[in-house]
């Protein structure tokens, strides 16, 4: 295992403590109102992605995410090799991220989410925010590469609340996140229209792509 897919599981397994954290503490304190957990969790998970991205980008590049790291193979950016090894790193690192929180929180290690989110509004959510969050990765790059931390960060702060999905926009958290019957769960049969709506959004960026490079 090299130091770029040592990056990749080691910072796709922080953006999920941080994400599963920032939802339990969020919760806990909020004397059961969603707006104020919500205020907390995407706060720290636009913070945390802040520290991530700037420190660990270049290692890996900092994908966290299959997509963003589908989307580089396509683009030539890494190889298959490096492919296999980002993809298993990430939905390995987000497990291991959620069961780390769990272990923080004092909460049973192994749980499965009954939160549903299901429904063609939030599947055309995360088809959206997934759209959004691989433009904004792009065009950051080319315009604005110092700037790509922050970028990313504020886009997935803002995701949490004009998307009503709450911006996952990623294979790897959407699996990891139904392994959490906590405040960021969703239910394992919901997984797969979330996951296919992100990739259907990636085909769709790429075939754009291609025609207005």
């Amino acid at each position: 295992m090299n130091t770029a897919t040592i990056a990749e599981f080691v910072g796709t397994a922080l953006l999920l403590a941080i994400v599963t954290g920032s939802g339990i503490m969020g919760d806990s304190l909020s004397g059961g109102n969603a707006a104020v957990a919500l205020l907390g969790n995407s706060i720290a998970t636009g913070a945390g992605l802040y520290v991530l991205i700037t420190l660990l980008g270049p290692l890996s590049g900092a994908h966290f995410n299959p997509v963003v790291s589908v989307l580089a193979r396509v683009r030539q950016e890494i190889n298959n090799q490096q492919l296999g090894a980002y993809l298993l790193a990430q939905f390995s690192g987000a497990l291991c991220g959620v069961w780390a929180t769990h272990v923080m929180f004092g909460q049973a290690v192994l749980q499965t989410s009954i939160k549903v989110r299901t429904g063609s509004g939030q599947w055309f959510s995360e088809f959206v925010a997934t759209l959004v969050l691989l433009s904004v990765i792009r065009l950051g790059v080319r315009q604005s590469p110092q700037q790509v931390p922050m970028l990313v960060a504020l886009v997935v702060t803002a995701g949490y609340w004009f998307t009503s999905s709450t911006f996952f926009c990623n294979p790897a958290v959407s699996v990891a996140r139904s392994f959490t019957d906590t405040f960021v769960g969703i239910q394992p049969a919901d997984v797969a229209g979330f996951v296919l709506a992100q990739v259907a959004a990636l085909l769709v960026f790429l075939a754009l792509s291609k025609k207005f490079p």
